[in-house]
């Protein structure tokens, strides 16, 4: 299977790793309890409401654990899900299902909770054309799959590390000594496929990013009055981003001031697991 984000042996190896970290030398309490032949049904079981987000990741769990085991699936990744649905059944050797079961449900309940998280906050803007983005705050090793259950949750994705995007941030700035000097030396050196954002907390700085013609301005922790001027100042000849104080409450008033995107860190380091069971 391939993903929008994610590729085959990328996502294979990764849960080559999870699975070395929870059987270490071996299940003892599966391989000692349940013999080779034993056969097994389970249903993957929801127990909340949500966006689905895993499911194929959860399945290739087992199957690297057993070619024998087989996942008949009724939702697939983005779908909604209601609290009693049945997402999948899962038949085969008993020990694949058994071990494999707490890293499966790892990544489809963290995933889950991610993408359904970040549909709230897509939501909470209404009709505004604004759409929600990402952050680097993610955990550690994990980020491509956070990443991916933001794009499943119906988010626009911010750069996926350092090398992706040029973002000039207040201490660039203070090291550089103006936006303009931090710009010119950059552009020298700078690759033309790569765009350049700068991080603005007065409307005198988004001026002088104007200036050097920039490709993104984030107007940083600003109030709606004064981001909306920011935008009218703009108007459209960079992309706009709205970052900071950014809850599931302030969201569309941050919207409603015609910004085109808005980052938040929320949607995946405060989202919740989504409750999602395993029933022998």
């Amino acid at each position: 299977m391939t993903y929008a984000l994610l590729q085959d042996f990328i996502i294979n190896e990764h849960i080559k790793n999870a699975l070395k970290e929870d059987i270490g030398f071996g299940d003892i309490t599966t391989d000692y309890l349940v013999s080779e032949d034993k056969k097994i049904t389970a249903k993957l079981n929801t127990r909340q409401d949500g966006i689905l987000c895993g499911i194929d990741i959860a399945e290739s769990v087992f199957k690297i654990l057993s070619n024998d085991v087989k996942v008949t699936k009724f939702f697939q990744d983005g779908d909604k899900i209601k609290k009693g649905d049945t997402l999948a059944i899962i038949e085969g050797t008993a020990r694949a299902v058994l071990t494999g079961e707490r890293t499966a449900l790892n990544y489809i309940q963290r995933l889950s909770g991610i993408a359904t998280e970040t549909h709230r906050y897509q939501e909470a803007i209404g009709n505004n054309k604004a759409r929600i983005t990402d952050t680097r705050k993610t955990t550690p090793g994990f980020r491509m799959f956070e990443k991916y259950a933001v794009y499943t949750g119906g988010a626009r994705l911010h750069r996926f590390n350092l090398s992706d995007c040029v973002m000039i941030k207040d201490n660039h700035i203070q090291f550089a000594g103006s936006i303009t000097n931090a710009v010119n030396t950059i552009r020298k050196r700078l690759s033309h496929t790569h765009k350049i954002e700068v991080e603005c907390d007065t409307i005198e700085q988004v001026k002088e990013a104007l200036d050097n013609k920039v490709d993104i301005i984030m107007l940083d922790n600003m109030n709606c009055e004064l981001m909306k001027q920011c935008v009218n100042l703009i108007a459209g000849r960079a992309l706009t981003e709205a970052s900071g104080n950014v809850t599931i409450e302030t969201i569309e008033e941050i919207a409603k001031t015609g910004v085109d995107v808005i980052s938040s860190s929320a949607i995946v380091a405060k989202a919740k697991t989504l409750d999602i069971a395993l029933d022998m």
